[in-house]
């Protein structure tokens, strides 16, 4: 028993760092365009998604096609698609379909983040783990039902006038059995509720506190956005929260950009006026008010 626990120890380190060497993949249409993903050579999706997750990816890139379901917007092909940082790092990264001004389909690098534990799949959004023939979920709800089987043997004693019938149960040949259900809900884009992966609820006062802690680290506002972004993204706010994470922004552009991001991960969209005091120019609030009359 000694060497054994000796050797879970010594096989521990091994275990962990062994965890460490996968990373994940996530790729949006910003203008909710769907798509098939194609990594290596192997179709991810049966039905075309705007917003898709690979996890588990064990290798630092990977050969991607995307080819939409609308053909006429022609295929993205990346020969090497990074799963990792500059450091070689395994990351949780993030890619975005947009559109150039040609009204051409382009993949740019959007987010990049340490691999998430216990990752909750936001409403809308297709996850897969690699390798796997059928997805984890698609914005579904996960049952688990535990079955337990346990062995008996039954025997009959016939005796004049009466019919005994004994159930012997063997404890040693007991069976635990545990199933898990997944039920994918596959929701059109304009049915989808403005909040997502939240349950409606906004980041706790201690979460939101180490979210603009993290913003504030970084010096310059481009990389401010886009840590702020992927933080509202994973986990929903308030009008107000929003407004303070707008006022940590030295541009006026910054505080646009991300204004129209959160709005779709706003708990209350019904009080997103609020957020106009956030810009200096008349046009800004114009642009916002523009775009939530259009989402």
């Amino acid at each position: 028993m000694k060497k054994i626990y000796a050797l879970c120890l010594c096989l521990l380190p091994l275990l962990v760092h062994a965890q460490q060497k996968v990373g994940n993949l996530t790729i949006f249409s910003e203008d909710g365009d769907k798509f098939f993903l194609v990594l290596n050579g192997e179709k991810q999706n049966d039905i075309a998604e705007s917003n898709i997750r690979i996890e588990e990816l064990p290798q630092p890139y990977y050969s991607a096609k995307i080819i939409f379901a609308d053909a006429s917007i022609p295929v993205i092909t990346k020969s090497s698609l990074m799963i990792t940082d500059a450091d070689g790092t395994m990351m949780d990264v993030t890619y975005r379909i947009r559109k150039d001004k040609s009204n051409k389909a382009k993949l740019n690098a959007y987010s990049a983040i340490p691999v998430q534990d216990n990752f909750i799949a936001p409403s809308g959004m297709f996850v897969r783990h690699w390798g796997q023939p059928s997805p984890v979920q698609t914005g579904g709800i996960r049952q688990t039902t535990t079955t337990t089987t346990t062995n008996t043997m039954g025997a009959s004693l016939n005796v004049p006038g009466m019919n005994v019938n004994i159930n012997i149960t063997d404890p040693t040949e007991s069976h635990t059995t545990t199933t898990t259900t997944t039920t994918s809900s596959n929701i059109p884009q304009q049915q989808q509720s403005p909040t997502r992966g939240c349950n409606n609820y906004p980041m706790s006062g201690a979460d939101f506190s180490a979210a603009k802690n993290t913003i504030n680290e970084s010096s310059f506002d481009e990389t401010k956005l886009t840590t702020a972004k992927s933080i509202v993204s994973n986990n929903c706010m308030s009008s107000d929260q929003v407004v303070q994470i707008c006022n940590l922004f030295s541009f006026e552009e910054s505080k646009l950009a991300f204004a129209k991001h959160a709005y779709r991960y706003c708990t209350d969209p019904n009080n997103y006026f609020k957020v106009n005091n956030v810009f200096s120019f008349s046009t800004s609030k114009e642009d916002l008010s523009e775009f939530i009359s259009k989402d």
